[in-house]
């Protein structure tokens, strides 16, 4: 269903960077609404945010991927996924040294996925295409996209038990980080 959407948007030139971009736009809209507690509208935007990342790959695939559209389409992933901690923080000063903790966490998985990535490029690794078609070298890890939205939800469902889920997922993405580094070291 994503796929034929992406393709009537292509059909209608929408540029895959231009919904890369909104989506940022709507994703950064979660800081005041968790700021102000409003976990629920919150959750809404998570996920339209989310569609619309599915969107900009969808189109990229009709209108031709670009290295540039990937390199876009991760940065503004990145930038909503550091939104989310941001929110909570303000929402409650206790969840501030663990929004701190799961941002740190997600700078060392960004680093370690990008880093990978480039280590692959300069190596000349093939992608073995196990996640479909992409711009550049997708690294494994037990935290990814899909897990990181399930934490979102899960933030957002159970807001005062943000404390420990962002400590427990922090710990899952420091855990995925150093898997990337000794699978660098030994590819």
């Amino acid at each position: 269903m994503l796929d034929r959407a992406g393709a009537w948007l292509a059909r209608r030139d929408l540029s895959a960077n231009a919904v890369s971009l909104a989506g940022l736009a709507v994703g950064l809209a979660t800081v005041p609404l968790l700021a102000w507690q409003q976990y629920h509208a919150a959750l809404l935007i998570i996920l339209l945010n989310r569609l619309m990342d599915g969107l900009d790959g969808a189109i990229a695939r009709h209108n031709g991927a670009t290295r540039f559209g990937g390199y876009l389409d991760i940065m503004c992933d990145m930038g909503f996924y550091a939104a989310v901690p941001i929110g909570f923080a303000l929402a409650r000063p206790d969840n501030a040294l663990w929004a701190a903790l799961l941002l740190a966490s997600f700078v060392c998985t960004a680093s370690s996925f990008l880093g990978r990535a480039v280590l692959a490029a300069q190596r000349g690794e093939p992608d073995d295409g196990a996640r479909g078609a992409k711009s550049f070298f997708h690294a494994a890890g037990i935290v990814e996209g899909t897990e990181t939205i399930f934490a979102f939800i899960l933030f957002c469902l159970f807001p005062t038990a943000f404390p420990w889920l962002a400590g427990i997922f922090a710990a899952l993405c420091f855990g995925t980080a150093a898997i990337r580094v000794f699978e660098s070291k030994r590819s």
